[in-house]
């Protein structure tokens, strides 16, 4: 499906991504403490709501 050249171009790219990334967010994690303080709780918010849309999802299913 791929060839090895891809595979390994593939696999670089996702390697220096994440680095940058992880550099990057240790660079500016103190602008991130001083102004997403509450932001997890907005992400919990939200894996509830998802949640709750499943559960509604499964509860709501007719009857075969």
């Amino acid at each position: 499906m791929f060839s090895t050249g891809q595979l390994i171009f593939a696999a670089a790219f996702v390697v220096a991504f994440i680095v940058l990334m992880i550099f990057s967010y240790r660079k500016d994690i103190q602008l991130h403490r001083k102004y997403y303080k509450g932001s997890v709780f907005i992400l919990i918010g939200f894996i509830i709501f998802i949640v709750f849309l499943f559960l509604l999802k499964i509860y709501l299913r007719p009857a075969d």
